[in-house]
């Protein structure tokens, strides 16, 4: 074969699609290019004559040029159905009898088996036919050399959807215990009744305040989640393990997970829908049968130790910062908490996935600092994180944030990125079987709305934003939109309030969240090591929290702080509309080039249209008159046989010729 001339070859490549910059070159681009050319194109991809920054800011430019030409990655979203049908069996839990979970589960179970028999039956089908046998349930097309086989319903689908069934049973049936508990039985008829009881009860939460203490002069009311050992009421005993809700006064909030108390009060029915057998107003104070756990008591003891710690620091910062660090929020002043409250900044005080995440980063950062392979750091990593769990109390939110951090981390240390939406979904069906009264947890139900904002609406944001502003800053807007867009709407639920400088609080106090959140977890383990430097550490973290603090205070002072709002689903519906308009002014603030470009083709369109409107509508008067030249008088009897002439624009003419 002849060789080609230079012009040809220049044609050749013009016509061709250019390679990105860092993938490999076509087959036909390397045939074709001779030795001397690839060396002449490599010779000037960067001139030899440039500086290294110039050169290192023309590859940067490069990189940046190949990433936004290449595809995005689809965002994997198979697990999400098995997520939402168990959480849904865990809410039917809650509120269905004994003997419609069991019915239930037998459905789920049986419908279950059958989509995966037909799933199995498909892919035999599709053995079969590329075998040359038949296949079902499958549509085929001639159009090729050999007909191909398209399943009408997808194999994948229905192996996902069977394995979602069957989690959603085991749920289900899990959440039957609950309810047998709740309905049959001994307990079930006291509670009922509402009678009196001696109680003996093991602590299976941490306390939660209820009215804070010196509030209106009264004594501070706690709340703790509990599992019954003994109850004895009208002469009878009855040993069983339930789940109660146990209130009290101040000798409540200093019990710790794994505790045994023997205390007296008269059992209450729980609200409907609660995972709780029923509740118990406390007359006495807890007796303590047992001690908890020494890890437990260990790290009561060192929460107790981190905010005598940090009594030298402002009024703001030393109740601020033991919340922000380790969820204690006893001595947070409560015009500090109204003001954060007002404007959305409570989320800091509860100790979640951000906390969770900033540990679990800088944790992975100093064990690859130290020349770690992956498979250690990663252990390491899980193993402050647990100690961090353990530090703050395992709640609900800082177990889903400790779970969804491991599941990343595995899925990193194995070499699979980038699937942040699985993770979630992973974690979500992970605590729902392990405890299904997490389904009607509101707190449980924000914690995943904020991390499914962050995953879904949180980068994309970040990659809408022009190339001028940095993406650090991007970030920062970011992440606290993208949250509040999904979580506004359950928490007009709560609280029927429209918090107007929550973005502006939360992007002001973000640069600051993570010194407090880093500085003031390295200190709580050297207040018992080194007190001095923990000192120094809870100062500097404290100077930050009261940076958190004047923020809160400043934004919630600002006229039209909080709005009313309407309650109930209406209130529901109207703040989903407000978060779908808002994303959408987002993106047109983030992108006014595409919107002008938007704005033209609508314009285009919109002449195009009216220019049909009006041709037609000339049209028809057109033909109208025609019609009514050509149509024959009632009065002159029999019409005569006409034809039309040709007519041009603005006029129109028939020639009638009798018979």
């Amino acid at each position: 074969m002849a060789s080609r001339s230079p012009w040809s070859r220049y044609i050749e490549s013009a016509v061709r699609v250019r390679d990105t910059p860092g993938t490999a070159e076509s087959p036909g681009r390397q045939a074709t290019e001779s030795p001397a050319s690839r060396r002449h194109r490599a010779a000037i991809s960067v001139p030899a004559g440039l500086d290294e920054r110039l050169r290192g800011k023309l590859r940067g430019r490069d990189r940046r040029e190949a990433a936004a030409e290449a595809p995005r990655r689809r965002t994997d979203v198979r697990l999400g159905l098995p997520a939402l049908l168990v959480w849904c069996a865990a809410l039917a839990g809650a509120w269905l009898s004994p003997e419609a979970l069991m019915i239930l589960c037998g459905v789920l179970v049986c419908v279950g088996g059958l989509l995966f028999a037909a799933a199995a039956r498909g892919r035999a089908a599709a053995s079969a036919d590329r075998g040359g046998g038949a296949a079902w349930p499958v549509r085929i097309f001639a159009g090729h050399r050999r007909p191909s086989v398209v399943p009408l319903v997808p194999r994948s689908f229905l192996l996902t959807t069977s394995i979602a069934l069957v989690l959603c049973a085991a749920a289900a049936a899990h959440s039957a215990v609950a309810s047998s508990q709740r309905n049959n039985g001994a307990l079930a008829d006291a509670i009922a009744a509402g009678s009196s009881a001696v109680a003996v009860l093991e602590v299976s939460g941490s306390p939660r305040a209820l009215v804070p203490d010196g509030s209106s002069g009264l004594l501070g009311r706690w709340s703790v989640p509990a599992m019954t050992v003994e109850i004895t009421t009208g002469g009878h005993v009855i040993r069983t393990r339930a789940e109660l809700v146990a209130m009290g006064g101040d000798a409540w909030g200093s019990l710790v997970p794994g505790q045994v108390v023997r205390t007296t009060g008269k059992l209450k029915a729980a609200d409907a829908g609660q995972p709780e057998a029923g509740m118990l107003a406390a007359s006495s104070a807890p007796a303590a049968l047992s001690a908890g756990p020494g890890w437990q008591e260990g790290a009561k003891d060192l929460r107790s130790r981190y905010v005598s710690a940090s009594s030298f620091l402002s009024a703001d910062a030393r109740g601020l910062l033991p919340g922000m660090v380790t969820g204690d929020t006893s001595a947070l002043d409560e015009g500090l908490n109204a003001a954060m409250k007002t404007v959305g900044m409570t989320h800091l005080t509860a100790v979640s996935g951000a906390n969770c995440s900033l540990v679990l980063g800088a944790l992975l950062l100093a064990a690859r600092s130290l020349r770690l392979p992956r498979l250690p750091a990663a252990a390491l990593a899980l193993s402050g994180l647990a100690l961090f769990v353990v530090m703050v109390g395992p709640d609900a939110s800082v177990l889903r944030a400790a779970l969804m951090g491991s599941i990343a981390l595995a899925s990193l240390a194995g070499g699979r990125s980038g699937r942040g939406l699985s993770f979630l979904c992973l974690a979500v069906i992970g605590l729902l079987l392990f405890d299904p009264g997490l389904g009607t947890s509101f707190g449980f139900l924000l914690s995943v709305l904020a991390t499914l904002g962050i995953i879904v609406l949180g980068q994309r944001m970040v990659d809408w934003t022009p190339a001028v502003i940095p993406r650090w800053v991007a970030a920062a807007v970011a992440v606290p939109l993208s949250a509040q867009l999904l979580c506004g709407p359950v928490i007009v639920l709560l609280q029927p309030q429209f918090s107007t400088y929550s973005l502006l609080a939360n992007v002001l106090a973000s640069p600051l969240v993570a010194p407090v959140t880093l500085l003031g977890t390295a200190a709580v383990p050297l207040v018992v090591l080194a007190p001095w430097a923990a000192t120094v550490l809870i100062a500097v973290a404290g100077t930050f929290g009261a940076g958190v603090a004047w923020t809160a205070r400043f934004t919630a002072a600002l006229p039209g702080a909080s709005l009313a709002w309407p309650e109930g689903v209406f209130g529901l519906l109207t703040m989903v509309l407000l978060s779908a308009l808002s994303v959408g002014v987002v993106w047109m603030v983030v992108r006014p080039r595409h919107v002008l470009q938007m704005v033209r083709v609508l314009h285009g369109r919109t002449e195009h249209l009216l220019e049909l409107i009006e041709s037609r509508g000339h049209r028809s008067r057109h033909y109208g008159v025609v019609k009514r030249l050509a149509a024959p008088s009632p009065r002159a009897g029999p019409a005569p046989h006409c034809h039309v002439t040709g007519c041009s624009p603005g006029r129109s003419g028939a020639a009638c010729s009798p018979k």
